[in-house]
């Protein structure tokens, strides 16, 4: 029984130590306010974290948008509301579903390639080096990367909601029949700007700071073998989404609980 306790103990001290030197990398990362010809950094962690992922996530956008619209079509027109496609889609991706699925989607893509590159220099020594030569690897690494990945996701989530209902268009109006002034109407109707469109950006803001800096702690903080970076990377993926998840429901009862 000791001998447990003990166990239970030391991984619970290991755990906040853990969260300790994450929140304490974090606060410095989040500190940095970039010098004359360090923006070239920052621009290049949007291109890489940001532009690249856009692929995936208007593919994915653009197929979820249409899977909603059939559904909402199948379901709604039973009762002859089919007006009603472009306000329910327009709800469930504003609210919901752009950003989680683009805070998935993000974690999948650009977390793992972050944990992967910081990993890889810790692995090679490239960090070590830095230091030597006295250059802060906070500031010249981990931190471009935190901010392009708090500016690009927020960008990428307004990307998907837009193609995920241009995809809803396509096959509620075009393909289904559905008509195009209830559906816009509809939509425009039952949409508002800050209860809506600002609280989910609000979402993607607080998923892309959990994302990215989860990523960048499991990259700078993993074990310097090619198991330890397959080891961070994996845990990247699984902690950055589960977080959302979990975060995800407290942030909706906040928002839209009625209490």
């Amino acid at each position: 029984m000791e001998n447990l306790l003990r166990r239970i103990g030391g991984r619970t001290l290991g755990r906040f130590q853990t969260l300790g030197r994450a929140t304490i990398m974090w606060i410095q990362a989040m500190g940095w306010i970039p010098k004359t010809g360090e923006w070239s950094l920052l621009i290049r962690q949007v291109y890489s974290i940001g532009v690249l992922s856009i692929v995936i996530i208007g593919l994915s956008a653009f197929a979820i948008g249409a899977v909603l619209a059939l559904q909402f079509y199948t379901q709604l027109s039973r009762f002859g509301a089919e007006d009603a496609v472009g306000a329910g889609l327009a709800l469930v991706l504003l609210r919901e579903l752009g950003p989680v699925v683009t805070g998935l989607l993000f974690a999948g893509r650009a977390g793992s390639a972050i944990t992967a590159e910081i990993g890889l220099m810790k692995t090679t020594e490239q960090l070590s080096i830095m230091e030597m030569m006295g250059v802060d690897p906070l500031r010249r690494i981990v931190a471009p990367r935190l901010w392009g990945g708090i500016i690009s996701m927020p960008l990428l989530t307004a990307i998907f909601n837009m193609v995920a209902i241009y995809g809803g268009v396509v096959v509620g109006v075009q393909w289904l029949g559905a008509d195009a002034g209830g559906f816009w109407s509809g939509m425009q109707s039952a949409v508002e700007p800050l209860e809506d469109i600002g609280k989910g950006m609000v979402k993607a803001a607080i998923f892309a700071l959990v994302v990215t800096w989860v990523a960048v702690f499991q990259g700078y903080d993993c074990e310097p073998t090619a198991e330890g970076m397959g080891l961070a990377t994996t845990r990247t993926v699984v902690t950055s989404s589960v977080l959302i998840l979990a975060i995800d429901f407290f942030l909706t009862l906040l928002m839209y609980g009625d209490f």
